[in-house]
């Protein structure tokens, strides 16, 4: 049976919509303990849903008290392929209520910026609507899938996956796949689809410079004692050359895709203020995707406001380090510590502590599966073809997928688009783009399922 794909799209897209804000409105923050309740009743709502596509369906976990996760099954037609379609369904903390313009936990449909319409809620986008988007492709075929279906649903992305090997070790031979679509990156623009083939990893390392064994006067001391705040600001500088670029030798940096990123967008999208200059060398997707970028997230020091005339004895900050997809993160915690052990001045005595790290990836997207994903991306996009995008976050699980599982062609998707502003208030989903994403995963599974048998 020939299923019309846009005909069955037109009537599920409401139940989908409606299954999407009833996720929502489940508060699955997994890095908050008061509430790891609800990330159990996410689970619980995951699985449901489901089960009533006639999915067989099991939550489980690495192990009594770890997050739980969804993993579901329904076969295809036999000798079809395998796809695993991956989402999370824990969600980040939604912060301070007064900074969304409407109630986090209650999804909300109103025009952004440029009279498009979106749904505003934590969770709306990252990534229960990846979730919905699965749900979605399902509801297109019913009965009639062209593939055999693996659904696995995380339910501890947004704290770093701490149990996901344990889980894709244990459950290794149900989740085995011919391809494994990840739903949890996003698309290069409104009206402009994109394969994600590159992110970069992650060292996260607190540094803390000590110069006295405790605080003294500024009158008697200065000019002759380095105070720990001026000592780590040297530290922290030496990051960076003159142009911006990271200084830390021994780091990898390669080529990005030639894709052009206009200017008035990369001012509007960044929140740069106004007048402030790019860092860097190279093209800015290099700089964005491909090179590696040093941060200061965090910093440990007297607060201005009730200063005293005191040299302070020791600081601290966390550092942001993003490696390019091609280096290790063993290899940059090594690079990053030699760096600061060089650049630290004045005897002063530097502790560093990794706090955690994440591999970056790099994903050679050609072959059928690549091909069949381009061709249904281009079609639900009436005729734009994918942009293969690379991202400056880190997604350490995806190096997790294509370690277990090798022989799988890994396809990174998503439903964010510039303004999404995931982990952040007024978190929203475009809802055009949307229906195009649910549209081109059900296409995929069409064309996946028409590719020849082995």
């Amino acid at each position: 049976m020939t299923v019309d794909i846009s005909a069955r799209l037109a009537e599920v897209m409401p139940g989908i919509r409606r299954d999407l804000e009833d996720l929502v409105r489940i508060q699955s923050v997994s890095a908050d303990p008061a509430r790891a309740g609800e990330v159990e009743r996410s689970a619980e709502a995951t699985r449901d849903l489901f089960a009533a596509e006639g999915f067989e369906c099991e939550i489980v976990r690495a192990h009594d008290g770890a997050p739980p996760a969804v993993i579901a099954k329904k076969a295809g037609p036999e000798g079809a392929p395998t796809v695993l379609l991956y989402a999370h369904h824990d969600v980040q903390p939604e912060n301070d209520h007064a900074d969304w313009d409407s109630p986090p936990w209650e999804p909300t449909a109103r025009e952004d910026g440029r009279g498009d319409l979106r749904l505003y809620a934590r969770g709306a986008a990252d990534d229960k609507a990846g979730i919905a988007a699965h749900l979605g492709a399902v509801r297109v075929f019913g009965d009639d899938l062209p593939v055999n279906l693996v659904m696995f649903i995380e339910g501890e992305e947004e704290v770093g996956s701490d149990t996901l090997v344990e889980l894709l070790e244990a459950h290794k031979e149900r989740l085995a796949a011919d391809v494994i679509v990840i739903a949890d990156s996003g698309n290069w623009d409104i009206g402009e689809p994109a394969l994600t083939t590159s992110l970069r990893g992650l060292v996260r390392m607190d540094v803390e410079v000590r110069t006295l064994t405790h605080a003294v006067h500024s009158g008697m001391w200065g000019g002759l004692v380095p105070d720990s705040i001026m000592t780590l600001s040297r530290v922290i500088a030496s990051l960076n050359d003159d142009a911006g670029n990271v200084a830390v030798e021994g780091l990898h940096a390669g080529p990005a895709a030639d894709v052009e990123y206009p200017e008035a967008r990369l001012r509007a999208e960044s929140g740069a203020a106004e007048g402030i200059e790019w860092i860097g060398s190279g093209s800015v997707v290099e700089r964005l995707w491909t090179k590696p970028s040093v941060s200061i997230t965090g910093l440990d020091a007297p607060k201005v406001e009730g200063a005293s005339n005191t040299l302070v004895p020791a600081a601290r900050c966390r550092i942001s380090l993003r490696i390019a997809p091609g280096d290790t993160t063993a290899n940059a915690v090594q690079c990053l510590q030699a760096h600061l052990e060089k650049h630290t001045p004045w005897g002063a005595t530097l502790t560093t502590t990794v706090v955690d790290t994440g591999e970056a990836t790099q994903i050679d997207a050609s072959g059928p599966a690549y091909d069949a994903a381009r061709a249904a991306f281009a079609e639900a996009w009436d005729g734009t073809a994918p942009v293969d995008m690379g991202v400056g976050g880190s997604i350490p699980f995806i190096a997790e997928f294509l370690e277990t599982f090798p022989q799988a062609s890994v396809l990174v998707t998503g439903v964010e688009d510039p303004d999404t502003r995931a982990h952040g208030a007024n978190e929203g989903l475009h809802l055009a783009e949307f229906e195009k994403v649910v549209k081109a995963e059900a296409l995929l599974l069409r064309n996946l399922g028409e590719l020849p048998r082995g």
